[in-house]
């Protein structure tokens, strides 16, 4: 019994949420009727004289204010009609007469669009009688700016023009070296309208007028862009400003409030984007887009057209999703010809003070404000999250690197100059750690023992596992060469008449002796190679004649090879040699006292001190000195002993060599020559005869210092 009465109550609940239901219904059909206050019925389409097509939109109620604008790539004519609802059974009207394609209408928002596809940019009007929307297109004639106006409702044959006058003409440098022409007017409406004649930019503004004090030739050559000169002038009572060009160009426009903008471009080899947005075999013929946009090029004509009905059909462009803030509002007159869309968004929303947001295919619009306080409101969530996390201790092993200098690295040298922190409630700055956070470290077990929320400390071990690996090791090797040569060459002669009384030892021994007095004439050389004796006249006299040379030739170097192994970045010293030790004497400065006598040394070392650097392109740079020191001789001191006289080899240098390449890092190249001459006077100058009374003496020596380095980097890998 008691089921039964559930189910019933069921049942008239069911009735009940029904009934609700169905008067729900009613009333949100009620609220979209008056929300959707006219409804699109028909669509049909005449031919008519001159090539041109007239197109008829019925409707059920009379037609309130529409909204009309261009596209010219592709040609399209596109009208909204607010608070309108589509009522067509099919989707698409094919037409294919003269310039007009097509004709598409679609809902959205409680209202429709009709989309007029063309097979080339043509000319338009509207007109309005009752519940009827006619649009007139022409046979492709070039489209101005002043026929694409919706006729006023009250009188559709006439266009009203207003009182327009040019205040002012600037020119500015953009970016990239591009000529920026500003045109400024004293209110809003100007009708303008630019097109490319070869060299030349020409702008006509039909319903604007220009003051005699504007009409003056400008030249901007120093500006250094493709813009040469400005003639403004008037052209029939309207305003006709000529862009004279230098050079490759594009050219492009857009108009905000009263201001009209042309920017002229230097034209760059056009770029094929790889990335999937940017559709370059859709992009127009000879446009290359602008530098930093990669979208396809486009091209745009709105008359005070909204700005979210420009978003729509840049989406529309970039397939992609924009999303408008309910306080995107107002309109825009824009003319862009050949631009990026990318670009022409950007442009957009630099005159409505807009900004953007991208995540993957969806563009959030917005206000500038709007979008800093969200960003700011953002940050200052997680912030305010972070501070009620709750805190987790971890101890982090560090291996190849040092656990005190980690630390540092983590909170003071990663610090700003204003991050130093205190008293009084200021933010402190952490370095890497949340304000909360907190490190320490054990040397003896060289372990960081940090205290910080777990993002943080997940963030730290990423960064250890980059800084806390094995360095690479450089092994420097050097090679000190000192290469020596000597030359000398002697010659001398001993000439002598004696009487031959001895036995040939007796004449021997005579020769062998240079201060003997039996010769006449003795310049013997140090070392003869020979001896030879001659007799003339009579046997018991003798001409004694020797001759004698010697040439000695020698060679020698030294050769000092040091090694060191350092790792990277760290300053390596190897240093072999001796202390000679030596007297000096100090002399007694007063009666009666003696002199003292010190032993004082001087170091005589072969160093090596070098300092690596592993690029990362796999070479060293090598901060090094070399040094290599010799006793050269003794010299002796008058008050007793000798002192050391060091020659001293040094080379202080930096250099960057491949790894395991030898390059000479310095050299010093010493040269001496002597020659010495002894002769009799008079007979050492005869000729020929005078080499036998004459001693020479030629002596060369020739000292060769060399350094060699060389540096092979051995590379450490991580165990694991």
């Amino acid at each position: 019994m008691t089921a039964n009465n559930t189910i019933g109550q069921g049942k008239g609940s069911k009735r009940t949420w029904l009934l609700a239901m169905g008067a729900l219904a009613v009333g949100m059909t009620a609220s979209l009727s008056a929300l959707a206050a006219n409804v699109l019925q028909d669509v049909r389409y005449a031919s008519a004289p001159g090539g041109k097509v007239d197109i008829t939109l019925q409707f059920a109620e009379p037609v309130g204010d529409v909204q009309a604008f261009t596209t010219d790539t592709p040609p399209r004519i596109a009208v909204d009609l607010p608070e309108t609802t589509n009522g067509l059974s099919q989707r698409r009207v094919v037409i294919g007469s003269g310039a007009t394609s097509a004709v598409s209408a679609v809902e959205a928002g409680g209202r429709t669009r009709v989309v007029v596809d063309l097979f080339r940019p043509a000319g338009y009007t509207t007109r309005s009688s009752g519940n009827l929307l006619v649009l007139t297109v022409d046979a492709g004639a070039v489209q101005s700016n002043a026929s694409n106006t919706m006729a006023n409702p009250s009188d559709p044959t006439k266009r009203v023009a207003s009182a327009i006058e040019v205040a002012n003409i600037d020119f500015r440098r953009g970016e990239n070296g591009s000529g920026r022409v500003i045109l400024r007017f004293n209110g809003d409406g100007a009708a303008a309208d630019m097109r490319n004649e070869g060299s030349k930019v020409v702008v006509d503004v039909a319903n604007a007028s220009i003051p005699e004090s504007l009409r003056r030739r400008l030249d901007v050559t120093d500006f250094a862009t493709p813009v040469q000169s400005l003639e403004p002038n008037t052209n029939a009572g309207s305003t006709r400003l000529v862009i004279n060009t230098n050079g490759a160009y594009d050219s492009m426009a857009y108009q905000t409030g009263n201001e009209y903008v042309i920017e002229i471009t230097p034209k760059r080899a056009a770029v094929i984007a790889s990335a999937p947005s940017a559709r370059a075999a859709g992009a127009v013929a000879g446009a290359a887009p602008s530098q930093g946009y990669t979208g396809r090029a486009v091209t745009f004509n709105f008359q005070d057209v909204p700005v979210r009905t420009v978003l729509q059909l840049i989406a529309e462009e970039s397939n992609l999703n924009v999303v408008a803030s309910d306080t995107v509002q107002g309109n825009v007159t824009l003319r862009l010809i050949n631009v990026p869309w990318d670009q022409a968004m950007e442009i957009v929303l630099r005159a409505k003070q807009l900004d953007k947001r991208r995540d993957g295919n969806v563009i959030w619009v917005a206000p500038q404000k709007e979008i800093a306080e969200f960003e700011k409101a953002k940050a200052d969530a997680r912030i305010a999250n972070e501070d009620r996390e709750e805190l987790v201790t971890e101890y982090i092993a560090i291996n190849y690197g040092n656990a005190e200098e980690i630390a540092k690295l983590l909170t003071e040298n990663s610090k700003n100059s204003g991050g130093a922190g205190g008293a009084g409630g200021a933010v402190q700055n952490k370095g890497f750690l949340s304000p909360r956070g907190s490190v320490s470290f054990d040397n003896r077990t060289n372990t960081l023992l940090l205290i910080d929320i777990p993002k943080k400390i997940q963030e730290v071990r990423t960064l250890l596992a980059t800084l806390d690996r094995p360095v690479d090791q450089v092994l420097i090797e050097a090679r000190i060469v000192v290469a020596s040569e000597t030359f000398a060459r002697e010659l001398g002669v001993i000439f002598g008449i004696q009487d031959r009384v001895g036995t040939l030892e007796d004449a021997a021994a005579v020769g062998e002796t240079t201060t003997d007095s039996g010769f006449l004439v003795g310049l013997p050389a140090t070392t003869p190679a020979g001896l030879l004796n001659l007799s003339i006249l009579r046997s018991d006299i003798a001409l004694d004649l020797e001759l004698s040379a010697l040439e000695e030739e020698g060679r020698g170097e030294v050769v000092s090879n040091p090694r060191v192994i350092t790792a990277n970045q760290r300053e390596a010293i190897i240093r072999q040699g001796d202390e000679v030790g030596y007297l000096t004497i100090q002399p007694a400065t007063t009666a009666g006292a003696v002199a003292t006598a010190t032993v004082e040394f001087k170091e005589v070392l072969l160093e090596l001190k070098v300092t690596p650097t592993i690029t990362q392109d796999g070479r060293v740079y090598l901060n090094l000195m070399v040094k290599k020191d010799e006793v050269s001789e003794l010299i002796e001191n008058p008050a007793g002993g000798f002192v050391p006289q060091i020659a001293r080899r040094e080379v202080s240098t930096a250099v960057l060599i491949d790894n395991g390449q030898t390059v000479v890092v310095g050299g010093v190249y010493e040269f001496s020559s002597r020659e010495d001459l002894r002769k009799v006077p008079f007979l050492g100058d005869l000729p020929v005869l005078g080499n036998l009374f004459r001693n020479k003496n030629k002596s060369s020596d020739k000292a060769e210092l060399l350094i060699f380095v060389t540096p092979r980097i051995l590379q450490v890998s991580k165990k694991g």
